[in-house]
């Protein structure tokens, strides 16, 4: 069965599919980098992360709205998708999270994403999330949109099989076939099994900013950018969710304008929210709580492991003892295309000790990450 004849909702066939979401287009060979005529509104994934931890801090506070709580999460069978030809599953406790964020253009993302109310999607952002062992630490590796990739055939969760593709963007694969062609993508460039999958769409994490009363960060630049909406002057600001979406979309407010770049105010970001939600104080409140935990999980969609809410804050509850200081976040080694620099290419050798890091439950060695490709936007957020 073909991609166009049988997509999953949502996802666009390959038909769908142009070179700015990954297909294959033709490369674009002009001597600088573009700009686009307006930033896309771009999937931010880093909710997800904290999501799940937001329900589990309600412990059983949760019980009595149970049922419409365990109503709201949107769940996909990976494991029923992609077979058993898969990498081994790690026995030691360790975990291997895909965490991306959909650029839905339906709903209440169509005016936070722009474009037509066609139902399509996007996944622009995506982050690898390895829980080590003891689940007291944990490496994140981002993976630029940008990247050019092979793409795997695979077979999404509506059974619909999708052509392997050479030299398209890493987003292609989410375009392309949903949440199973992603996980399978990741899998097949890394050799690294996916333990579970966690998306998290715009309005959600809009919505679950805002229900937190804002993230606090601090700038040491200023930060100007009308595609994104965002306008900061260097210094402290606690985030409303617009301006932290604005934040974690912008290209070329900082650095180079680059897709890395943006990735790079994301890291901060997501470190300051990861402490945020980590503050109990925030959740004193039942009726407080109650919103955060409804706003969570109707932001996610989850792996069918994840699917319930018993199952979300048992996994959440293995990753309270996790901050900001144990996390250590990378991006994915690159460099750019020198044929199209809006694009990039991995550099296979460092990409491989992070792989080999992550197999094998150690902490990714500071040289996988030197003399690669960062978009020169280091240190301009950091969490307050």
């Amino acid at each position: 069965m073909s991609a166009e004849s049988t997509p999953e909702p949502g996802i666009p066939g390959e038909s769908g599919t142009t070179d700015e979401a990954g297909g294959g287009g033709p490369r674009r060979r002009s001597g600088g980098r573009r700009r686009r005529p307006r930033a896309r509104r771009r999937g931010v994934m880093i909710a997800a992360w904290t999501a799940a931890g937001v329900v589990v801090l309600g412990g059983t506070g949760l019980g009595y709205v149970y049922v419409k709580l365990n109503g709201n999460i949107k769940s996909v069978d990976i494991d029923q998708a992609l077979g058993t030809d898969r990498p081994t599953k790690a026995d030691n406790g360790s975990e291997n999270i895909l965490v991306l964020g959909s650029d839905t253009r339906s709903g209440a993302n169509k005016k936070l994403g722009g474009g037509a109310d066609d139902g399509s999607a996007r996944s622009d952002t995506a982050m690898i999330v390895h829980v080590y062992e003891g689940h007291k630490s944990a490496s994140v590796v981002s993976v630029p949109r940008d990247t050019l990739i092979d793409r795997p055939e695979c077979t999404d969760t509506r059974g619909g099989t999708h052509d392997a593709a050479t030299g398209v963007m890493f987003n292609s694969a989410y375009t392309t076939g949903g949440a199973a062609c992603a996980v399978k993508t990741v899998e097949s460039i890394s050799g690294v099994r996916m333990d579970h999958y966690l998306e998290v769409d715009f309005s959600g994490f809009e919505k679950l900013i805002d229900e937190l009363g804002g993230v606090e960060v601090t700038t040491t630049k200023d930060i100007k950018d009308p595609d994104s909406h965002l306008d900061l002057k260097a210094g402290t600001h606690t985030l409303d969710g617009a301006q932290a979406l604005g934040l974690v979309r912008t290209r070329h407010g900082v650095g180079d304008g680059s897709d890395l770049g943006r990735i790079q105010l994301q890291q901060a970001f997501v470190k300051a929210l990861v402490d945020q939600v980590k503050d109990v104080g925030l959740l004193t409140s039942g009726t407080k709580l109650y919103a955060l935990a409804d706003t969570a999980t109707k932001a996610v969609t989850t792996d069918s492991d994840l699917g319930s809410l018993n199952s979300l804050m048992s996994f959440a509850g293995g990753l309270k003892g996790i901050g900001a200081a144990d996390m250590n976040m990378v991006t994915l080694p690159v460099r750019y295309d020198p044929a199209n620099p809006n694009r990039v290419i991995v550099e296979k050798a460092k990409a491989q000790q992070v792989w080999t890091a992550l197999r094998n439950d150690r902490p990714i060695p500071r040289t996988a990450t030197e003399g690669t490709a960062t978009g020169e936007a280091a240190g301009v957020v950091s969490s307050s």
